[in-house]
């Protein structure tokens, strides 16, 4: 028995709405240091959650993060904030994925929504076996979808760019200093 596609979902290709979440959290006291500011791993864990979701409803396999390529914290959560994480593919290649993640803090008493982080997370997909596996195509349908798609593709260079230099450099090169342009 074959099942109907999904809206955003023709074959194997999907879109970026298809697999696009929001995640929302109450941050509670145990979330938080004695000043009542949230700390940053349960900022950088509820990303990776959310960034999680991303990749596997893409994939509906198994997926595991490879690397956050950016983590900048822009504004503090508090306990009490509403912590909203909004998450959507950016880049798909053959077995990876870029998944771009903003957080935002909403003050429930004021109604305030403050930029609170962003990140961007690699994600592999992966067989039955744990090794890596072809992902579905993305389909871009909007100009924001083709913007970001492009600047993707511009961090994922200088990311293969920095591996390639670091492999060279655990392998004795003589030259290990700032890989050049």
């Amino acid at each position: 028995m074959t099942s109907k596609p999904f809206p955003g979902e023709s074959q194997n290709a999907k879109t970026v709405v298809y697999s696009r979440v929001t995640m929302s959290i109450m941050m509670q006291p145990q979330d938080a240091n004695p000043a009542g500011i949230v700390h940053g791993g349960v900022v950088m864990k509820h990303i990776d959650d959310a960034a999680g979701v991303v990749a596997l409803r893409h994939t509906r396999c198994n997926v595991v993060t490879a690397s956050i390529d950016r983590l900048d914290f822009h504004n503090p959560a508090f306990i009490g904030n509403l912590l909203s994480l909004k998450a959507s593919l950016n880049l798909v290649g053959t077995t990876s994925m870029e998944v771009g993640v903003r957080v935002e803090t909403e003050d429930l008493r004021t109604g305030e929504i403050r930029h609170t982080a962003s990140a961007y997370l690699t994600f592999v997909a992966l067989d039955e076996n744990f090794r890596p596996r072809s992902v579905p195509p993305l389909v871009l349908e909007t100009d924001e979808d083709r913007r970001r798609n492009r600047q993707a593709s511009d961090r994922r260079r200088v990311r293969l760019k920095e591996k390639t230099h670091e492999k060279s450099c655990r392998h004795g090169a003589d030259s290990c200093g700032q890989p050049t342009e």
